[in-house]
């Protein structure tokens, strides 16, 4: 008998996870938003992973109620999501996913490009979503899943943020409005720089993220997190004394 896994938040993305964990054999526990994790822990100590599927905006509160016997079983997949995150409320290695497939309600998911993760449950990940046919790159590198993690931050910020002036999809804002993409992109770089502590080749990552828009040409750029998007990473950049031209003309453009 293969062990259970616990999946925290059951909405969409949850959903999609879960099904895959079904037919790769594995019974599925869920977690939602007012059940008592550690309650939940007590039942099943030794679970194969805890995969947390909440949004990033509930992580932080969920990572505080972590159950210890949990602490190594832990696979996060959040938006926004780097390092520091994870490492302020005490993880040190879990699994992360960057995940390069959507799932909206009333429609089934839909693929840009293979999704990187890295960590010990990666194989399992890998197998869960393969029986998906959703594509899963093993990552054996913590820079190299940064460089992912990043490169991820970087398609739905700039894209986003840059669609609330903009509207239209990815391939019309790179065709159409290349200028503001690369000012927008050049702020936003700054911040996941700062966020990180590291320095990225700027054409590289640029390179990788107009590969993703490749998966997806009329994929949106307008989510309906851009507005709060933006608010985030004003704050950020003015809490460290940042110089982001680019999102304060834009933010003051919609007022």
């Amino acid at each position: 008998m293969k062990k259970p896994v616990i999946i925290v938040g059951i909405g969409e993305m949850g959903s999609v996870f879960a099904r895959g964990f079904l037919k790769a054999g594995y019974s599925v526990i869920p977690v939602n938003r007012h059940d008592d994790l550690q309650l939940v822990s007590e039942q099943t100590p030794e679970p194969e992973l805890v995969l947390i599927a909440v949004a990033e905006k509930e992580l932080p509160a969920v990572l505080d109620q972590l159950p210890a016997s949990w602490i190594q079983q832990i696979v996060l997949l959040q938006n926004e999501l780097l390092p520091d995150d994870w490492r302020q409320k005490g993880l040190q290695n879990p699994t992360v996913i960057s995940v390069w497939f959507e799932k909206k309600p009333g429609m089934d998911f839909k693929v840009l490009i293979p999704s990187p993760v890295n960590g010990s449950k990666a194989q399992v990940i890998q197998q869960a979503l393969g029986t998906l046919n959703i594509p899963v790159q093993i990552i054996n590198s913590a820079s190299d899943m940064l460089f992912e993690l990043v490169r991820k931050n970087m398609y739905i910020l700039t894209t986003n943020i840059c669609g609330l002036q903009t509207g239209g999809n990815v391939h019309q804002l790179w065709q159409d409005n290349s200028i503001l993409m690369n000012r927008v992109f050049d702020d936003v770089l700054l911040i996941q720089e700062h966020l990180s502590a590291e320095s990225f080749d700027r054409d590289h990552l640029l390179n990788a993220v107009l590969s993703a828009f490749e998966g997806d040409p009329l994929h949106q750029c307008m989510g309906r997190s851009a507005p709060a998007r933006l608010q985030r990473a004003l704050e950020v950049a003015q809490l460290a004394g940042l110089e982001t031209p680019a999102l304060q003309n834009l933010a003051a453009s919609l007022n």
